[in-house]
């Protein structure tokens, strides 16, 4: 597995009779899967206590506490002290759960569980710890009680999800994650598949859940952590992404969540999506586009691109010559590479040099910028050069981007398009699908300009 390429198990039971025989070498075999780091989730008190030990012992692995809604009318007002003592003040336990409402198999008594529920919320917003929650057949119960104990003050993850793709946005949107288990591979669970389809992986987690739910070809046998990375492998099919993504975004966002694995990443210059190594030279940018990520984040697809400083030819060959068997270098970060254009050629020059393809991804502006065509400048350098045409019409356009040079930038643009085509191989003009956007009648510009086109998802940056 690539160096930079980890796995969070984000919901493992392994402290059961089920482990007892093969512990280690079972920790072992997580290791050599590429998984890093193990949340071990309590269901009841003694279940509780025998996580945090392990979370004492081995130091990949962390703990929550909490009571599964099965045994919710054994607590006590004496239990809810105990878990509270066991949470406080210990940094290996890093959430309150599993928690939450299961009214498919009804153990213990609907109105039990639900106050069950409720206490250990606010137990968590007392002592700001996430919560991991349990929901079966409860859907509609268990987001009204997420809402009415102002679970969104300390977030959290819906472990196992098992909800529609309007219930896992609701959940989103109150800034909870959506842990995806083995059962994404199962036939039979399109549902599912279809949730991890329709949300951005930047809101996922993996679990195992072990030891149930075995993804396939283990079906019906013991779950283990190591098969996680079965998970992460469906989970990149159905994303368009590689496993290296997958568990790199992924295991960020359980790392937030949880608030483990040490320090956050510096800033990249040169960072991999899929096969292909970005390059991020500047943050700079023409536009102030309404539909741009980094006004809320610098991180995409798990890299964090708020550059210190704009790097210099030799930072940006050393940043390259880190990775290995890519399939084109592209100039695309978090901002406008050609506003850096003598470095684009530069770079790209050196590049050629080893017969590698390049790409650039482009607001289309540059002519614009500098007062002259640019694009003969890069014959022979770039292989493929893809354009943010955005709109239909200059006032649209003006609209959405907020360019600086006003309803003159979308002309600008189509003349750059059609320019690029006598001195690029390969020219693309994109659009992001901006609710109340017809992609469409953008799709019929850039034939009408000919070049090719694509579409990009509204707010799935990388």
């Amino acid at each position: 597995m690539d160096t930079e390429t980890f796995l969070i198990d984000s919901h493992a039971h392994i402290y059961g009779r089920e482990f007892h025989d093969d512990f280690a070498a079972m920790l072992e075999r997580a290791v050599q899967a590429g998984v890093s780091q193990i949340v071990v989730p309590g269901g009841d008190l003694e279940s509780s206590r025998e996580a945090c030990e392990l979370a004492v012992r081995y130091d990949q692995i962390y703990c929550a506490v909490g009571v599964h809604p099965h045994d919710a009318m054994r607590v006590t007002d004496k239990c809810y002290t105990i878990f509270r003592e066991m949470a406080a003040g210990n940094a290996r336990v890093v959430a309150i759960g599993e928690i939450g409402l299961d009214f498919y198999r009804d153990r213990s008594p609907r109105e039990d569980q639900e106050r069950v529920f409720r206490r250990f919320i606010r137990m968590a917003r007392e002592l700001s710890l996430p919560v991991i929650v349990h929901d079966r057949d409860a859907h509609e119960r268990t987001m009204r009680i997420l809402r009415d104990e102002k679970a969104a003050e300390t977030g959290g993850v819906l472990h196992c999800f098992s909800g529609d793709l309007a219930m896992a946005r609701q959940c989103i949107e109150m800034g909870f994650f959506i842990s995806i288990p083995g059962t994404v591979t199962f036939a039979a669970n399109e549902p599912l598949r279809e949730v991890v389809r329709g949300v951005q992986v930047e809101h996922l987690l993996l679990e195992t859940d072990s030891p149930y739910l075995s993804p396939l070809p283990y079906r019906g046998k013991r779950n283990e952590p190591a098969y996680v990375r079965l998970v992460a492998e469906r989970v990149a099919e159905l994303k368009g992404l590689s496993v290296a993504d997958v568990g790199r975004i992924t295991s960020l966002n359980a790392r937030r969540l949880f608030n483990i694995g040490g320090a956050e990443q510096g800033a990249r210059i040169a960072y991999r999506i899929r096969n292909s190594l970005y390059l991020n030279i500047t943050n700079r940018c023409s536009n102030r586009c309404s539909f741009c990520a980094k006004f809320s984040t610098f991180t995409v697809k798990g890299h964090y691109l708020r550059l210190e400083h704009e790097p210099n030819f030799s930072e940006v060959m050393a940043a390259i010559r880190e990775h290995r068997d890519y399939a084109e270098v592209v100039f695309c970060g978090y901002g406008e590479p050609l506003l850096r254009l003598d470095l684009v050629k530069e770079v790209a020059a050196e590049l050629k040099k080893s017969g590698a393809k390049v790409r650039i991804n482009t607001d289309g502006q540059a002519n614009l910028v500098y007062g002259r065509n640019i694009l003969p400048e890069l014959a022979g350098l770039i292989d493929c050069i893809s354009v943010s045409l955005n709109a239909v019409d200059a006032e649209t356009y003006a609209r959405l981007c907020n360019s600086p040079f006003g309803t003159e930038a979308w002309r600008g643009i189509c003349h750059f398009l059609r320019e690029a085509k006598k001195h690029i191989p390969r020219v693309v003009a994109s659009a992001v699908t901006v609710p109340g956007l017809d992609i469409n009648t953008v799709r019929k510009l850039a034939d009408s300009l000919g070049v090719e086109f694509r579409e990009r998802e509204y707010a799935e940056v990388g």
